[in-house]
Order: structure tokens, then sequence, then C-alpha cells
């Protein structure tokens, strides 16, 4: 039988820690975790671990928050999936704020397993929050928000994502004349109206690719209190002029995911010679730079 860590709950929801955790940092980075092993750096290779740690490291006070690829452990079973708890308890001690990747979705009973194992400090995992797919309709999503709200974390909605294939059914035209993201985007809207108290964000989020500028601004426009988690920066061809929609006029509001392009910048020609992490360090800078600029 597992037993939940003994984990102090959270007395502010999760879009209100984000918000300050952004406001803070003076950074909307979100540096993913995608632990490839052909890419880890010399000192590090063959250990996931000590990799991720390094990197938790130097972007700990640069950035708000982190995302674990939840694939990139699972591939190598137990053994992988231990390294990423190990992984989500570390950032946490190093005060990030941590989003699980798992696009996880499923219906009843299994989707409430899912939200009781990931989400919240009181979570075996020990996720600030998750990704979830909509696609299930309306009641494989209630659990995770149900969870998320009673513990006060949160949760990613897939509407817009950056890969070019998504386009086969997200933007699908329905009778009314609308694509089918427009109608999961309002759906997320509405969820995240009723979560959101007194803030201007609620706790139920919206993942928006960085690859449909066009579509980004729009969607900022259908979910106004929403947090947008944005994909698709930098190695997916995502700039920061492209994501400049996503914010309000506070420079709240999203997210920006750079994965690649931060945790492997030593494999760049201009980093080269330099430290891995040096190269991260100023990989992650030079992206909040632009960002702020955009």
């Amino acid at each position: 039988m597992f037993s939940p860590p003994l984990l102090s709950t959270y007395s502010m929801t999760f879009a209100q820690r984000l918000e300050n955790a952004v406001r803070t940092k003076k950074s909307a980075v979100l540096v993913g975790l995608d632990p490839r092993m052909e890419s880890l750096p010399e000192p590090c290779a063959g250990s996931f671990l000590d990799f991720s740690k390094g990197i938790l490291d130097v972007v700990a006070p640069l950035v708000p928050a982190v995302k674990p690829q939840v694939a990139f452990f699972e591939q190598y079973g137990p053994e992988g999936m231990s390294v990423l708890k190990q992984v989500v308890d570390y950032a946490r001690q190093k005060g990030l704020l941590v989003i699980l990747d798992g696009k996880r979705n499923d219906i009843g009973t299994t989707a409430a397993a899912y939200a009781d194992g990931m989400i919240g400090g009181q979570s075996v995992w020990g996720g600030d929050a998750i990704t979830v797919s909509p696609y299930l309709g309306d009641d494989s999503l209630t659990p995770f928000f149900e969870t998320a709200e009673k513990r006060n974390g949160g949760v990613f909605v897939l509407v817009k994502t950056s890969n070019p294939g998504g386009a086969m059914l997200q933007d699908l035209q329905t009778a009314d004349g609308k694509p089918i993201y427009r109608h999961v985007a309002e759906y997320v809207q509405a969820a995240s109206e009723k979560v959101r108290g007194a803030g201007r964000y609620g706790s139920i989020g919206a993942v928006v690719g960085a690859t449909w500028p066009e579509q980004l601004a729009e969607l900022r426009e259908v979910m106004p209190n929403v947090w947008f988690l944005v994909p698709g920066f930098g190695a997916q061809g995502g700039s920061a002029k492209d994501v400049a929609g996503a914010f309000d006029s506070e420079g709240l509001g999203a997210i920006v995911n750079n994965s690649r392009g931060i945790i492997f910048a030593h494999t760049q020609k201009k980093y080269a010679g330099l430290d891995w992490q040096r190269a991260v360090e100023l990989a992650t800078r030079e992206m909040t730079e632009q960002l702020n600029g955009a």
C-alpha cells in the first residue's frame, strides 16, 4: 500500500502561487526537463538524476517553474520513475513550481486516480499541476478539476497544441462555424472562471502553442482568465514575438516552455567551449530578456 508523503498543503491557489513566482523571478520562462541519454553532457553521462539536479541548481533562481516530461523518465521503467520522483522533490526543495507533463486523460475513477496521484503537495508524485487532454469529454476532466481545487493545484488542458498534426482534429469546423479548439477554449474559460476567486486568473489553464501566433492572440481574447502554458518556443520555431499575444498588459497570464534550447544549450555553437551549466544559465537569461522585451 502506497502512503503519500507528509507534505504541507498550500494556502494559496496554484494560480496565485504562479503569479507570485513570475513576479518574483521577473520571468515567464518554463524550463522543460526532457533528459535524453544521447544528449547528456559528459559530466552527467548515464545519469538523468545528476543532469536534472544540475539543471535545477542553475535555473531555480531564474525561473518560476519547471515541467518534467514524464515520458523521458517512464521509458526506463521503475528506475526512471524513481528518478522522476527525486527530481520533483528536488525541484520543490529549490522553491520551483512543478508541472508534470503527462497529458493524462480517462474517465471516472481512473481519471480520479491519475489526479490523486499527481496533483498537489500531498500526492504521491507531488506535482503542483498536470497537463491533460480534453478529448474524452467533460466527465474525463472533472476529476482533475475537483482534485486541483481541493488541493490548490493546477490543471493545463490541451487547447491548441504546437505540433503541425494537431490541426487534423483541433481545427475541424463544427456546425456553428467554430473550430473544435475554440469550443475547448470556451469550456476551459468557463471552468477556470468558476474557481478563480478574487484573482484575475483561475487554476485551470490551457496549453496553446507558440507556433500558432494568430490563434494564440485569438485564444487570449476567448480565455481572459486562464493561465497559458505555451510550448513550441525555440526548437519548434516559436519566437518571443510569436508568443507576445499570450500575455496581458502586465506581462502576466502565460509561461513559455523551452526544453532543448535550455537544457542542451551546451550543444549550440554560440555556447561552444562553455561549461554546460553556464550555457544553461546564459540560455535561460537570454530567453527571459527576449520575452520581457517582446
